[in-house]
């Protein structure tokens, strides 16, 4: 993998990692640095003055990666990224004065990458990665319009050009360069890698390269409180996101965390996606670049695969890269975040993360606190979720990455550290019900274990996008399913028919707000995903059902009569309505209303 940044060569701490993975023979002077020891993915080396922590070693003649994660005197232990058979004591490691580093580039768009961002283009059938052997980046022409001259004097994160891309791509003054444009190229078509502007006498070309471990600077965070819409109704009506939020979405095996992440990944209003396939069945991830690449943007008609990055860091690949990965993605999302975009990270899943960490400890012999996972799983937890933010960024604009992580508890034990810790960070819960998810009710998130602290700032969004009613429509929502389900208790011991007519009509609101308002059906075209309109429509149809109904009863109507009437137009209107269309939701709502009349 060839790699070009826009810094210099007496740029500090900053470099690609292709010259790590170049496959060129080490040479050198016989005094290098060589291997002592090899126990699985940590290499002991003799450590040079010179290197530091995290720094980036090259392992043996074929070049291996690997990070610097001790030092003890004169010797350094090294975690490789890749699998270390073949090395041994005796075989040179050359480190490369350099931490962890990824190259960023417009070309991250469409593409699927490894936990190190290498390209995973060209390696067949099997997701798999072996140093030097990874393909070659694409060198992608791309537009480029400036929009500076030369002679002005710029900043960190002004912008130099825009780049033609399917989402509005910028060229911005690196975060540590500053000065005067002594040369910007002019308008057309330029690779990637060349260069399109010379500032304070430094190169900057639209690839760049940064540290994956540290987040990129911006002037300020800022609040969030613009939702972020995710097309799933049970999600964005009882427990809404912002836009620079972070989101926890627990749950057992086969309650749909993955089907739920996918959705959102094709359907949230986000500038881009980047999805992180960490540690997860390779099938799955095979699904989700399948699906991807087959369905059409609905902001620009091309493929929704066109605006999202994947990083495929599956179960059968390194344990280390996918210990990387998550940051490794972040540093993607903030990457397009300083361009002023709105970015989705979703990690699948974080569990899987937490257990790499659980066993590069172990092989550290670090002490192991609950469970055997590392004393430092909390704050390694909270670093990566605190990388969700809504920003100004250095040139002046507004954006943001948020943050959902899929958590896999064994055996659906919320208690569990990786679980529990998570909850204390983030600022939105879908937890999954295992009862919802085998009554195939899709999304399967409970309303009674789930939480969102953004909804109360949403609120105010809400209202001043001309929807006042949004919260009050809201709590209603919520107190109708509560008190449903308090009901379905006491049904199970005495029968539906030893409830009072009121108590009954809360047992059909119940019914009602879930199979025609909350489920939706993933597989069908009108129901996979929901505008805000319809999702308003279908709701408020609902409601007004419920309140006819109660009002039947109070008059004196049988409550068997009114559970009799045919509520099928209301409970179908999901399916019949497309994602945008809310006629049809009215039509059916007027039929029912027709309907209760004549049984009254």
């Amino acid at each position: 993998m060839t790699a070009v940044g826009n810094q210099t060569s007496d740029s500090p701490g900053v470099g690609p990692l292709a010259q790590v993975t170049s496959g060129v023979p080490a040479t050198g002077r016989a005094d290098r640095p060589r291997i002592l020891r090899v126990t699985g993915p940590l290499v002991e080396i003799t450590c040079p003055p010179a290197v530091a922590m995290h720094d980036l070693v090259a392992l043996g003649n074929a070049r291996l990666p690997g990070e610097v994660v001790a030092i003890h005197g004169d010797t350094a232990t090294v975690q490789a990224y890749e699998y270390t058979g073949g090395l041994a004591p005796g075989h040179p490691a050359e480190p490369q004065g350099r931490p962890l580093s990824v190259r960023l580039a417009p070309d991250l768009l469409g593409g699927v990458f490894d936990g190190l961002l290498r390209p995973l283009t060209g390696t067949g059938d099997l997701l798999t990665t072996s140093g030097p052997t990874t393909g070659e980046p694409d060198l992608v022409e791309w537009s480029f319009t400036p929009r500076v001259s030369e002679g002005t004097r710029v900043a960190a994160g002004d912008v130099l050009g825009e780049i033609g891309a399917s989402v509005p791509l910028r060229l911005l003054v690196p975060p540590d360069l500053s000065g005067e444009v002594t040369r910007i190229t002019s308008a057309g078509e330029h690779s990637s890698d060349a260069v399109l502007a010379m500032v304070g006498g430094h190169e900057v070309r639209m690839a760049q390269s940064w540290p994956v471990r540290r987040p990129r600077p911006v002037a300020r965070r800022l609040t969030a409180d613009v939702p972020l819409n995710t097309g799933q109704r049970a999600v964005d009506l009882l427990f809404p996101v912002a836009r620079g939020s972070t989101v926890a979405v627990p749950g057992g095996f086969g309650t749909g965390k993955t089907m739920l992440l996918q959705q959102i990944a094709k359907w949230c209003d986000a500038d881009v996606i980047v999805y992180v396939g960490c540690g997860e069945r390779g099938n799955e991830m095979a699904d989700v670049i399948e699906e991807l690449a087959e369905l059409t943007d609905p902001r620009t008609g091309g493929r929704l695969v066109e605006r999202t990055v994947t990083i495929a860091n599956t179960s059968n690949m390194p344990m280390m890269a996918r210990e990387t990965s998550v940051h490794t993605g972040a540093t993607v999302s903030e990457y397009f975040r300083d361009m002023g975009l709105d970015v989705v990270l979703i990690a699948d899943s974080t569990s899987r993360w937490a257990e790499a960490l659980r066993e590069f400890a172990s092989r550290m012999g670090e002490l192991p606190a609950e469970e055997g996972y590392p004393a430092g799983l909390a704050s390694q937890l909270a670093a990566f979720y605190e990388r969700a933010a809504a920003v100004r960024t250095l040139g002046g604009a507004n954006g943001s990455v948020t943050v959902i992580g899929a958590v896999s508890p064994p055996g659906g034990d919320r208690t569990e550290p990786v679980t529990a810790h998570t909850e204390r960070f983030v600022r939105c819960l879908w937890s999954l019900d295992r009862d919802l998810a085998y009554a195939r009710h899709y999304p399967a998130v409970s309303w009674s274990e789930s939480f969102s602290r953004d909804a109360a700032g949403l609120a105010a969004a809400h209202a001043r996008a001309d929807d006042p009613d949004w919260a009050e429509r809201r709590g209603r929502v919520a107190r109708q399913l509560a008190e449903a389900d308090r009901l379905a208790g006491l049904v199970e011991l005495v029968g539906i028919t030893a409830l009072p007519p009121r108590e009954r009509i809360g047992v059909l609101a119940g019914r009602l707000l879930r199979e025609a308002a909350i489920q939706q059906n993933a597989l069908s075209p009108a129901d996979a995903y929901s505008t805000p309109e319809k999702s308003t429509a279908l709701v408020e149809a609902v409601l007004t059902v419920i309140d006819r109904c109660a009002e039947l009863v109070d008059s004196g109507t049988p409550v068997d009569a009114v559970e009799a009437v045919d509520f099928t137009p209301l409970l179908r209107a999901r399916e019949t309505a497309g994602p945008a269309e809310t006629a049809p939701v009215t039509a059916a709502r007027d039929t029912v209303l027709a309907r209760l009349k004549e049984a009254a």
